[in-house]
C-alpha cells in the first residue's frame, strides 16, 4: 500500500531536528519549527484512509517513507505501533523514539530531519517548491 501527501516549502524550513520529521497542513512556520520539512500539506494524520491507519497500528508493520523534492529522494524507515491515535487534524510526525501522541505516524524511525540532504533543504526554503511525502507499507 502506498499513500502520497503533497506539501510545499517555506522560507523558515531548517530541517535540523535530531528526533523527528514533521509535515503540516498549516501554512505558517516559525524558525523554531526546526523538524518541519513542509507546510500546506494536503493531508494530516486524521485524513489518512482507515485501511492505512489499521496497518500503521500493527506493531509488526515496517513502514518506508520517501520524501521527494524535484530530482532528490530521501528514504527512511520506521515502525507501526498499536496505540497510534492518528487523529491530529493538522500534523504528521515521524519519530526516532517510541513516543505516541495524536500527531505520531510512526516510531523508531532510522532517520530524522537533520539528515535530510542540504540540497533538498535549500529547495524547500522556497515556498513555491512542491514535495511529496510517500507512506509505503508492504501488504
Amino acid at each position: 500500500m502506498r499513500f502520497e501527501i503533497e506539501f510545499y516549502g517555506h522560507e523558515n524550513i531548517r530541517s535540523n531536528h535530531k528526533k523527528t520529521i514533521e509535515i503540516t497542513k498549516e501554512s505558517h512556520l516559525t524558525p523554531q519549527g526546526d523538524c518541519i520539512i513542509g507546510v500546506s500539506a494536503n493531508s494530516s494524520c486524521a485524513d489518512l484512509p482507515e485501511i492505512l491507519k489499521d496497518k500503521l497500528r500493527n506493531h509488526n508493520s515496517k513502514v518506508t517513507f520517501m520524501i521527494t523534492v524535484g530530482a532528490h529522494k530521501f528514504v527512511l524507515e520506521g515502525n507501526g505501533h498499536p496505540y497510534l491515535p492518528l487523529t491530529h487534524s493538522e500534523d504528521i510526525v515521524i519519530r526516532k523514539s517510541s513516543f505516541v501522541c495524536p500527531r505520531t505516524l510512526a516510531v523508531k524511525c532510522d532517520k530524522t530531519s537533520d539528515l535530510l540532504p542540504r540540497e533538498m533543504v535549500l529547495l524547500l526554503q522556497n515556498p513555491k517548491t512542491k514535495g511529496t511525502f510517500s507512506i509505503i507499507i508492504d501488504d
